[in-house]
């Protein structure tokens, strides 16, 4: 009979326990040094110069990919999965967007608006997000090329091909549409730049509950799911 992951651990004296705890600590303090290391060069990354014309369909109207910053200096910008035929938004990346909400208010006081952008039109965004009861900025990207540019859509001809281009490797796919994260800093002129994209595993650090979840003792519990994430539901289809 395999040990489920509870049971694995041996039980030990509270002395022995915190020797083995110290020295985990060394362990995650150089993890935390190396992710302030790679903080640092992500920061650094060259940008390029957003030249296209994108435009958004908002609650306020018509915007520009200028205009979304909202008076800020810096957009990140979540690639919600939410196609324009789909009847409601992907479950993972309503996992991720239920943590969006607490953090948006503080990072507008970093000089940050954070927002959701998906091809779907602007009425089943609205219809979606009232249901699921999120206030953050959500905007459509419908009608225009801003998903395709930064690969997180692609086209019937794309995914008839069997290989497309995301997370900055060719690879299949089995969607035509992916999560992703994109971030944009806007300079005086009013100029905007690509500075940072990252996608599939790249976006754990924006799942609180994942965080949580590999804190506790059986940590992601996924390994004997038929898919990663296959446990998520919305938040209002979870049975109680």
């Amino acid at each position: 009979m395999t040990l489920s992951t509870l049971e694995r651990p041996k039980t030990v004296p509270r002395e022995e326990w915190l020797a083995a705890r110290e020295e985990l600590l060394r362990v995650e303090k150089k993890f935390t040094r190396l992710r302030d290391e790679l903080s640092r060069q992500r920061r650094e990354l060259p940008r390029v110069r957003v030249t296209k014309d994108y435009r958004f369909a908002t609650a306020a109207g018509e915007r520009t990919l200028a205009d979304l910053f909202a008076g800020r200096r810096q957009l990140a910008v979540y690639h919600f999965m939410f196609g324009p035929d789909w009847e409601e938004g992907c479950k993972s990346c309503s996992l991720l967007a239920d943590h969006v909400d607490g953090a948006a208010v503080h990072l507008a006081h970093r000089d940050v608006t954070l927002l959701a952008v998906s091809r779907a039109p602007l009425e089943k965004i609205e219809a979606f997000k009232r249901r699921m009861g999120w206030r953050f900025p959500w905007v459509s990207s419908h009608g225009s090329d801003f998903n395709f540019d930064f690969h997180v859509s692609f086209t019937a001809e794309q995914m008839a091909a069997g290989r497309v281009y995301y997370n900055y490797e060719m690879q299949e796919l089995g969607n035509d549409e992916a999560p992703g994260v994109s971030v944009f800093a806007r300079e005086r002129s009013g100029d905007v730049y690509h500075t940072y994209s990252s996608y599939a595993r790249g976006l754990d650090l924006l799942v609180g509950a994942y965080n949580y979840l590999d804190l506790v003792p059986k940590g992601r519990d996924e390994d004997d799911l038929p898919y990663t994430m296959a446990w998520v539901r919305h938040h209002d289809r979870y049975e109680l």
